[in-house]
């Protein structure tokens, strides 16, 4: 059977349109992987056996994070409360991949409703980092981007609310990218913070990644917050050439609490761009700070009213009691995680009654400083160069029982979702423990162009993204 771990998901696009391989061949090659190797990762929720490939297309397997609608698939959001619960439609995203002949290879591994940075809040179990597997992957795509970067499947799609495509991309070695707000249909992704969340790929490289966006973006009259903005052809930015492009280095992402190996690698990017005639300069976000805290309260704010659905009523478990009330506790009490519980719990105190003001409304008036940030950083450049993450992939229950900590984790990466604006982490180094190191370029609204020029241009003089790990248990 030929080997195509090393091969971009377009160069098996070609094999067979040129009928040098056949699609039997590419499910055959990426089965075995899964059935090798996911047992030490466990990135999949679920594989699907069922499905085939359309008559025509790509019939290249792909990975759906759980919590994307697939039509008359289980669709739990790795969460008990949602324990046999089927999608009765498929998610936007999902009809165009159908629509282009992908072949849905099957469910990936979360954090419970998309909550967390680790993909440990998972009722499936962890899942494990290919690089090394007493490590976390990142989350909450943590199954997405643990399944591309061992090569299980060529590509994945996650969603980021606030940097869950993005920081697992980093910590697996991988390109995530995550889309201006807007730009993908959110019909039929499960919501977390519908002001935050965006679906997008997880990919090798740059080529593919521009290729899955070419499919999965567009305006959707079924999303009111779908934008109708038209959509480029993103092929037609894999140019290899930044000459003269303005890279600012924001200075407030640069301080105490980023791992020196990943700012010297961070530094080393700057350096091949400037090397490739971009120019780089220094730039201040000064609402950084207060980041992390907006985002937990804006977004714990949207997840407690979007969850309050699940109840044990219409979707999943359903806990028996002659008492509707206790039907209600003994549900969500039994169904729900303990970080989906702290959320929830987060998000009512801040829009209950008496605390609305002092803490939703406030930080929306944040939100929105923020966002000004960066209207003022691209009146001076036009695509920002940041760490995706302040540490390399970290133990297995390491930060398990300090929440601060783990969502420090998220702290260069939410401002993007705040402010709504797309950007992507791709591979620009490993640790001295040999961990993959993540860069991230952040760019202007529905400017999506530059970074694939970016990072292509970065990939055609770097070879970190081409690095495969071998997978081994013990």
């Amino acid at each position: 059977m030929n080997d195509l771990s090393s091969l971009k998901a377009v160069d098996i696009v070609q094999k067979l349109s040129q009928n040098q391989i056949t699609k039997e061949d590419v499910r055959g090659f990426f089965n075995k992987r899964i059935t090798d190797l996911d047992p030490y990762i466990h990135s999949f929720v679920k594989v699907f056996t069922h499905l085939s490939p359309a008559d025509t297309g790509l019939g290249i397997p792909i990975g759906i994070k759980d919590n994307i609608c697939i039509k008359d698939e289980e669709i739990t959001c790795a969460s008990r409360i949602l324990n046999g619960h089927r999608a009765v439609y498929d998610a936007t995203v999902i009809g165009k991949l159908k629509q282009a002949g992908f072949l849905i290879m099957g469910t990936m591994n979360m954090d419970e409703f998309a909550f967390g940075s680790s993909t440990e809040n998972s009722c499936y179990g962890p899942t494990r980092n290919p690089w090394d597997i007493t490590r976390v992957p990142g989350g909450s795509s943590g199954g997405s981007a643990a399944a591309v970067a061992a090569r299980l499947i060529p590509w994945a799609l996650g969603s980021d609310t606030g940097g869950s495509i993005r920081q697992p991309a980093s910590f697996c070695g991988v390109v995530g990218f995550k889309p201006t707000y807007g730009r993908v249909s959110r019909y039929g992704l499960i919501a977390f913070g519908s002001s935050l969340d965006q679906i997008g790929p997880l990919t090798t490289n740059f080529v593919d990644c521009a290729y899955l966006l070419n499919v999965i973006c567009g305006h959707d009259p079924y999303d009111s917050t779908s934008a109708q903005v038209d959509v480029a052809d993103f092929s037609k930015s894999l140019i290899d050439n930044v000459e003269g492009l303005k890279v600012g280095l924001p200075q407030e992402y640069f301080r105490q609490g980023l791992n020196s190996d990943i700012a010297k690698a961070i530094g080393e990017v700057a350096a091949v761009l400037k090397g490739r005639g971009a120019q780089i300069t220094n730039i201040s976000l000064p609402h950084t700070e207060y980041a992390v805290a907006t985002y937990y309260i804006v977004g714990c704010s949207e997840a407690s009213s979007n969850l309050q659905r699940f109840d044990g009523v219409k979707y999943g478990l359903r806990v028996k009691s002659s008492e509707l009330l206790d039907m209600y506790k003994k549900t969500r009490g039994e169904g729900f995680g303990p970080e989906s519980k702290r959320r929830i719990f987060l998000g009512t105190y801040s829009l209950s009654s008496g605390y609305y003001d002092a803490y939703y409304v406030r930080a929306l008036k944040v939100r929105t400083l923020i966002k000004r940030d960066f209207e003022e950083a691209f009146k001076q450049v036009d695509v920002i160069l940041t760490p995706t993450a302040p540490t390399c992939a970290f133990k297995i229950g390491e930060k398990a029982e300090d929440p601060l900590s783990m969502y420090l984790s998220d702290i260069y990466t939410i401002s993007a979702n705040l402010a709504g604006l797309p950007a992507v982490s791709f591979p620009c180094g490993f640790s001295k423990g040999s961990l993959p190191i993540g860069a991230q370029f952040i760019g202007r609204p529905f400017d999506e162009e530059i970074l694939i020029r970016m990072g292509y241009t970065y990939q055609t003089v770097t070879d970190f993204h081409a690095r495969i790990p071998l997978v081994t248990h013990g």
